[in-house]
């Protein structure tokens, strides 16, 4: 492994100088402007259409830029940020409960666990009030009190009621309030949509981001396109492990063709484990169901004490609200009696597994644990747990068979969100000029563990507040000379185009006997075996053996059926698999690499006697990013530290 590291970062990650608190409003003050009239001659390429992407796109065009969006979905509205159900965070204090910028920003670091740049996480804290005022005047119908104004509830990591919500669909309600400014952008002509467009590979132009090479899924045709930059909103690498809480159509790939165009990859090994989906019920499973965080807000999770009594209850001979109070562990309320039920996520899903390692796990296959809201509704009655959450206990009921209102919900740990991506500055700008990130695609906010409630925070920020600065700035430090000038005539073009033809046509002519999707699922066993909720270095080491030769069956033994000039499903599955062969190699890389044990990265080596993450601030307070070398090559790892002004690094606890 090559662990090649510059003893002085080499790039600048732009962060401002000055008080923490001034460095954003400062930094906008100084940034370089496009006047009004120029703008139009600039032509912005947007890839990805959910919230990161539709508020970049209808911000940037409101403001007189041409933009060009890409989605592989056949609408906008299918982009996966619809699938968020419990909330966005913002620090109004609309609870006069304490809360501030400054509690939203230390909570995010301290929930990250420490392993965030601090700058950029003031700044998604300075401006998320902005993104609900935004929301609200775009007719997001948040949930309200009963004297009009907003409602908030709690979700993990913090004491504070910060989260705003539409009962358990918030991403929905969201992404159709940003959908309906991108569509006005579109129907004014300023943004062009391209829906059922794949990205497959960026383009360089004198070193700079100038383009794309996208496949349109409906007839297979290649398409070139030329711009004077480029933003990648593409969303996170969760479905490298097969089963996960995300859309089956998620994937790697746009970001990982940037990083093999040079773009450096930071903490690819960071997911996120959601303690609350519904367990796995069978081998054939496509996909895993969340079920919001925020109902941890009532719900009470717990196990039974005895192993014995988990048996009865997994053969079915034991209803479990026949279970006494005296013989259930409510394990976060005894371990964490500070936060409860509501610690962050990546503690919480290790007690669970905890649990169920143990032999205590009540679901027939022994993982699983109960979300139990009998409590709630004997307090608080029936109509108001409704609700809070019927949209969630009706999905639930759809799904199990099960209803929560009188029996517990089953949940267990599953792989949800990810923290690393593509590296970004203070601008979100990587560093390939001219090629921005937003969202989940990049790696900047949440360090080794996001929050609850702060995807949808990020990604609006990104949008909204962020993006239509920094990009202005890298388009006037440009010149208006430059502007349009590029074309797909440009060197590069027609390189990167063969690469994605040749590519294409080598995964139609294996004609071997195993389907993508076979190969797919073996990957994601192997990454969750051994680069799951805990990691050791044999087994890292094991999955690093066991990758290379899976990844060389894909290329001996595929089997596509249908042509490549057409609508063909598995050709495009088939496209993100073999990414997602190469990005689970440098997830294990980077999990061995980082000898500790932080947030999402759980080294079982680094735990403490009570079996808590153990970081070590000595050797890892660095942002560890991998820069590709060649096919043939190890990547580089070069490091940025991270450096706090404000927050001290401490040993997190929740207790």
């Amino acid at each position: 492994m090559s662990t090649d590291s510059n003893s002085d970062f080499p790039w600048d990650s732009k962060v401002p100088e000055g008080p923490l608190a001034d460095k954003w409003k400062n930094h906008k003050a100084h940034i370089k402007l496009v006047n009004p009239a120029n703008r139009r001659k600039y032509h912005i390429l947007i890839v990805g259409s959910g919230l990161a992407g539709a508020s970049a796109a209808a911000s940037l065009a409101e403001m007189g830029y041409k933009v060009s969006c890409f989605c592989y979905q056949d609408s906008p509205r299918r982009a996966h940020s619809i699938a968020a159900q419990g909330g966005i965070n913002a620090a109004k204090n609309y609870q006069n409960d304490g809360d501030s910028v400054y509690r939203l920003f230390y909570d995010t670091i301290k929930g990250g666990d420490y392993r965030s740049r601090e700058a950029n996480v003031h700044r998604l804290s300075e401006v998320s009030g902005n993104i609900i005022d935004q929301m609200v005047a775009q007719g997001v119908p948040f949930a309200r009190e009963y004297g009009g104004l907003l409602a908030n509830r709690s979700f993990g990591g913090a004491q504070v009621s910060r989260t705003f919500y539409a009962r358990g669909q918030t991403g929905q309600q969201l992404l159709l309030g940003s959908y309906s400014q991108l569509s006005r952008q579109i129907g004014l002509g300023q943004v062009k949509m391209y829906t059922r467009h794949e990205m497959l590979d960026l383009v360089l132009v004198d070193g700079h981001a100038k383009g794309i090479i996208t496949r349109n899924l409906v007839n297979g045709k290649i398409e070139r396109w030329a711009g004077d930059c480029v933003i990648l909103a593409t969303g996170g690498y969760g479905n490298t492990f097969f089963l996960s809480t995300n859309a089956q159509g998620c994937n790697v790939t746009a970001a990982f063709r940037a990083y093999k165009r040079g773009a450096g990859f930071a903490n690819p090994c960071y997911t996120q484990i959601h303690p609350t989906c519904i367990p796995v019920h069978g081998d054939q499973q496509s996909k895993l169901t969340l079920m919001s965080e925020s109902l941890r807000n009532d719900g009470r999770v717990w196990a039974p004490k005895e192993k014995a009594t988990a048996e009865k209850i997994r053969k079915g001979e034991l209803d479990p609200n026949k279970v006494p109070d005296e013989e259930r562990d409510y394990y976060l309320e005894r371990k964490y009696p500070s936060f409860g039920n509501l610690a962050p996520r990546d503690i919480s899903s290790r007690a669970a597994k905890e649990a169920c390692d143990d032999g205590r796990g009540v679901a027939s296959t022994g993982l699983g644990v109960y979300l139990d809201f009998r409590d709630a509704i004997k307090r608080d009655g029936k109509a108001a747990i409704e609700e809070r959450y019927g949209n969630l206990f009706e999905m639930y009921n759809r799904i199990t068979g099960d209803d929560p209102y009188t029996t517990p919900m089953m949940i267990f740990p599953a792989v949800h969100y990810t923290m690393g991506g593509l590296w970004v500055d203070y601008n979100l700008e990587s560093n390939i000029p001219g090629l921005f990130v937003a969202g989940e695609a990049n790696f900047s906010d949440h360090g080794a563990n996001r929050l609850g409630a702060s995807a949808l925070m990020q990604g609006l920020a990104d949008g909204y507040f962020v993006l239509p600065y920094t990009v202005g700035n890298y388009l006037g430090e440009q010149g208006i000379a430059k502007a349009g000038k590029v074309t797909t005539d440009a060197p590069g073009f027609a390189e990167a185009e063969a690469e994605v033809q040749d590519r294409i046509k080598k995964m139609m002519s294996i004609n071997g006997k195993e389907s993508a999707r076979s190969l797919h699922k073996r990957l994601g066993h192997i990454m969750w075996e051994y680069c799951g909720m805990a990691r050791t270095e044999e087994g890292l080491k094991k999955a690093l053996e066991l990758i290379p030769k899976l990844r060389e069956e894909f290329w001996t033994n595929l089997r596509l059926p249908g042509k490549e000039e057409e609508l063909n499903p598995e050709l495009e599955r088939a496209g993100r698999v073999a990414d997602f062969l190469e990005f689970g190699e440098l997830m294990c890389r980077d999990a061995l690499m980082r000898d500790e044990s932080c947030g999402g990265h759980f080294r079982s080596e680094h735990q403490s006697p009570e079996g808590e993450a153990v970081r070590d601030d000595d050797k890892f307070a660095f942002v560890g990013i991998w820069q590709h070398q060649g096919d043939d090559q190890e990547p580089k790892l070069i490091k940025e530290p991270l450096v706090y002004e404000e927050v001290k690094f401490t040993t997190r606890s929740y207790k």
